[in-house]
């Protein structure tokens, strides 16, 4: 099961890219930028790594991102997660940042677009690894911050194919940046919401109705409303889940207790990411071992979760048949690979 999760084409939709900043690199961004960092060791870095929710996990996540200073940091942050990329067969990635984290502190947000853009960029054309970038508001800043974040977004709208909502979820609702996504709407922008990791069912409700998001991130609390879950199987709204960042973060105390596998056999176009994987021990493929041990899922059951990162992404229907296809090419390789093998043993 691991080979064939670790050759099956997939893509990825919910990946905060400062949560890819790796202790050893981390290290070497204080070093080049004369930042003295709290830890003395990268062994040290990762003891740190230990959450009891999501606060506690998001205190050590916006001291690490203080070592990103210059265009050529976000580049290299950006660079190192597309080489892991494409050794999962990772074919397109619809990453989030999160500008508010670097303007807060001084940072220009062109720097911070230009790094991350640079990568992708590189990798599309020596990895042919597609990209989408989504720009995150901060739920536990003001609106009128948010607001003031995507002005500054104007110069750099090409560049950004959605919006989203990330950061803290306890006491801070969707409907507190009703304004900012109504305007992001109408610049042309798509927008997700994280919603229903910490917060209740009735923060999906909100992100969906009053926020009009097209996709909800994690939202595996949605099953303490029999109603909701049966509108996001109706509707086919996507849930972008991150089965071993909601363990981590104690969302779940232990995979077992995890509702993906129950989600996905009722139905629900569930996908599988890994969030913030620097912080959480496991990328992408990591992630489709985790809930396949855990919840003995087949080779179908696989193939269906990486059809739903393509149909839940924001490429064009001709991108996702092709992709798609690959997927049925893939099983339709295992499939006579198996065969030949059966023939041999007889």
């Amino acid at each position: 099961m691991k080979n064939f999760i670790a050759s099956l084409p997939k893509a990825e939709l919910h990946l905060h890219i400062e949560g890819t900043l790796e202790p050893e690199l981390m290290f070497a961004l204080a070093q080049r930028n004369h930042i003295e960092l709290p830890f003395a060791s990268v062994s040290e870095v990762r003891e740190a790594y230990q959450f009891t929710d999501l606060q506690s996990f998001l205190d050590i996540y916006y001291q690490g991102a203080q070592v990103l200073i210059t265009e050529q940091d976000f580049y290299d942050l950006t660079w190192a997660y597309m080489e892991k990329l494409r050794q999962q067969q990772v074919r397109h990635i619809e990453l989030f940042f999160d500008p508010q984290t670097h303007t807060d502190r001084g940072i220009e947000f062109g720097t911070v677009i230009r790094g991350i853009h640079g990568a992708l960029e590189d990798a599309k054309e020596k990895y042919g690894i597609s990209s989408f970038l989504i720009m995150c508001f901060l739920r536990h800043l003001s609106q009128e911050s948010a607001l003031q974040t995507l002005a500054q977004a104007t110069p750099f709208k090409h560049l950004i194919k959605g919006v989203g909502l990330d950061s803290g979820e306890a006491g801070n609702p969707p409907e507190k940046f009703v304004e900012v996504f109504g305007r992001a709407r109408e610049q042309g922008y798509l927008c997700v919401a994280h919603a229903g990791e910490e917060g209740p069912a009735d923060y999906i409700w909100q992100a969906l109705k009053l926020l009009e998001v097209k996709r909800i991130d994690h939202g595996v609390r949605c099953d303490e409303d029999e109603n909701l879950v049966a509108y996001l199987r109706e509707q086919k709204i996507p849930l972008t889940v991150c089965p071993l960042s909601n363990t981590a973060l104690k969302v779940y105390q232990k995979m077992s207790e995890h509702n993906i596998a129950t989600l996905l056999r009722q139905g629900l176009m569930v996908t599988v990411n890994s969030d913030d994987p620097a912080y959480f021990g496991g990328h992408l493929n990591d992630n489709y071992i985790a809930i396949q041990e855990a919840f003995d899922l087949t080779r179908e059951e696989l193939a269906q979760l990486a059809r739903q990162s393509f149909k839940a992404s924001f490429l064009t229907t001709t991108e996702k048949d092709r992709h798609l296809k690959a997927i049925e090419d893939y099983l339709q390789e295992q499939s006579t690979r198996a065969d030949s093998v059966l023939k041999v043993v007889r």
